[in-house]
């Protein structure tokens, strides 16, 4: 497994995302995730499912520091009064003394920048978090949340595919010198039936799965989450470490992004995007 280091943190550059997943999901997956090699898992508190990966990771046999935990904090849990108690409830859940990386799950103006800051920073200092960060900000967001924080942010996490250019608030984090953790890599399906797609995995005799995350893992300081419902196909996103796109692949990749491509985007929640509007490489 290659990593991808921001500062002291070490990241494993592939994750296996929990989104969506019931209980029944998590402990008929994500046991045979770890057997194929992830050691990196993403859940959050709005998931619903911290205890059932806390089950597998403690049942796994694996050492606990051989596993890097992210988790994220829920918007309603920012206020000062409530933090520490689900920074406290999230490590019970994940039968875990300390989570590897904790995040912003969602940008909220209902409680200062500086208050939800300074909750992951007390996280730190108090010895419960290593490692912190944002998801779903945009750029501007990014950089107040660096400006404001006593701990370096390591990544900001947010839906990146080939049909999305991401390239503006990639970037910007590249020059601030965060991570980027990527989500929704499969466009909910859509690479699948892609032609693009199909012909570069021909080439290289894999899978499209395994050339769209070799994609995002090939670009410098990009973690990819890796999602899927059957168990045969963990091994094969695992096994996209043994090939590299060439820059022509790479580019044809690029080239897929489209205006209007973004699929997460709930009211209420959503900052003032970025543009996505594809750019000439």
């Amino acid at each position: 497994m290659r990593s991808v280091q921001v500062g002291d943190a070490v990241i494993p550059a592939l994750g296996y995302g929990t989104y969506g997943m019931s209980h029944g999901e998590i402990n008929r997956l994500l046991p045979a995730a770890l057997r194929a090699g992830f050691r990196h898992i993403d859940t959050a508190q709005i998931y619903g499912n911290e205890a059932s990966v806390g089950e597998c990771v403690a049942a796994s046999g694996i050492p606990r520091a051989e596993v890097f935990i992210t988790t994220k904090v829920w918007v309603s849990n920012y206020d000062s009064r409530k933090f520490e108690a689900s920074v406290d409830e999230s490590l019970r859940k994940l039968k875990t003394s300390y989570i590897d990386l904790l995040l912003l799950h969602w940008p909220s103006t209902d409680v200062p920048l500086s208050e939800q800051i300074e909750g992951l920073n007390a996280a730190v200092k108090a010895g419960k978090v290593r490692h912190i960060g944002v998801s779903n900000f945009n750029r501007e967001l990014m950089a107040e949340a660096i400006g404001l924080s006593q701990t370096p942010l390591v990544t900001n996490q947010f839906e990146y595919h080939p049909y999305l250019d991401q390239s503006l608030l990639i970037e910007s984090a590249r020059q601030t010198g965060l991570s980027v953790t990527a989500y929704c890599g499969m466009a909910v399906g859509r690479v699948f039936s892609d032609n693009t797609l199909k012909e570069i995995a021909v080439r290289y005799g894999k899978t499209i799965a395994q050339v769209v995350l070799r994609w995002l893992v090939q670009q410098q300081g990009i973690v990819a989450l890796s999602r899927t419902s059957q168990a045969e196909r963990l091994r094969q996103n695992m096994a996209i470490f043994d090939f590299e796109l060439s820059p022509t692949d790479m580019a044809a990749v690029h080239a897929l992004a489209q205006p209007d491509s973004r699929i997460v985007d709930p009211r209420g929640l959503a900052p003032l995007w970025d543009s996505t509007e594809p750019r000439l490489r």
